[in-house]
């Protein structure tokens, strides 16, 4: 018997009603913060990829679309008045914080805990188990505070030079010393100006926060145990600064032994596009590695006694 599909029509058009009201309210009070956010996807391409995080949260909420409805339809979402209070403080804080702490990372995050406040009030913890992580995942789009970001990317760069400069300096008559995020390169007895300088742009912190966001949405999208789940989401990490020193390394090799040009401009940035295959490789490695190393044992029991119903009859 194939289970009845169900689809968001079944909400009705006047909850469809209610749900654009609340979220053209949602928007007008907090229409700044938002606009804020967006010029800051379109002016720096290290936030770039939050636009694609909503339309991630949506496509989550879309997977849980039978049980929503299903819940819908049986009545089980009751306003929960404790998201209500959540929701008053929510927005009571945005212009505190707005005038007293004048913390801006702080008036993003309120904007989801006050979307998290209302899915409470309106649907109760029945609601909010279902919807917690497209909610959650909103997080990837809020951009870090500036001094928090460039504190995150020196060591990053820092590593970078100094594994690209010990690779650099394999090769015959080439000499190469990092300091700091410069590497400095001796080739053939003479200096190479200017020297290598690892750029915050190459950092690595572009391909992490967003490799970051895809492993939540991929550990979260395939069924598996949970432990293999956290295992894939921590890999990301590695996987993202493994790359970023592949490319350093690669545009070290470049510099020196081709031009200087195809190391900079569109070059460089197609460099750093052509590490995301290689993240996704790593990532599907291990992936497949935890499939195939460890078998779920009560898929091949529960298979294994349907085959011996079969063989009975």
């Amino acid at each position: 018997m194939i289970a009845d599909k169900h689809q968001w029509r079944e909400l009705g058009v006047h909850n469809y009603i209610k749900i654009l009201i609340i979220g053209g309210l949602f928007c007008f009070l907090f229409r700044n913060e938002i606009e804020s956010v967006v010029d800051r996807w379109l002016i720096d391409s290290s936030w770039s990829h939050g636009f694609l995080i909503p339309l991630f949260s949506l496509y989550f909420v879309n997977q849980r679309k039978d049980e929503i409805l299903r819940c819908a339809r049986k009545g089980d979402f009751r306003a929960n008045y404790l998201g209500l209070f959540f929701l008053i403080c929510g927005i009571l804080f945005y212009p505190f914080n707005i005038v007293h702490l004048r913390y801006g990372y702080l008036s993003s995050l309120d904007i989801i805990a006050t979307l998290g406040a209302i899915v409470l009030f309106l649907g109760g913890w029945k609601l909010v188990k279902l919807t917690w992580l497209p909610i959650t995942f909103l997080v990837f789009a809020v951009p870090l505070p500036e001094r928090f970001y460039r504190e995150l990317t020196i060591p990053m760069r820092q590593w970078a030079a100094a594994v690209a400069s010990g690779l650099l300096d394999l090769v015959p008559q080439l000499e190469a010393m990092a300091s700091g995020v410069v590497i400095d390169v001796f080739y053939k007895g003479e200096p190479l100006e200017p020297p290598l300088d690892v750029a915050e742009a190459c950092s690595g912190m572009r391909l992490l926060m967003a490799f970051l966001a895809l492993g939540v949405a991929m550990a979260y999208l395939h069924y598996r145990p949970l432990w293999q789940r956290i295992v894939l989401l921590v890999s990301t990490v590695p996987i993202a600064i493994f790359c970023n020193i592949v490319r350093v390394t690669i545009t070290g090799f470049i510099y020196v032994l081709i031009h200087p040009k195809y190391a900079q401009g569109i070059y460089h940035d197609m460099l750093g596009i052509a590490m995301l295959p290689l993240a996704f490789g790593l990532y599907g490695a291990v992936a497949w590695f935890m499939s195939s190393l460890f078998i779920d044992e009560s898929g091949a029991v529960a298979e294994d006694i349907v085959v011996r119903k079969k063989n009975m009859r």
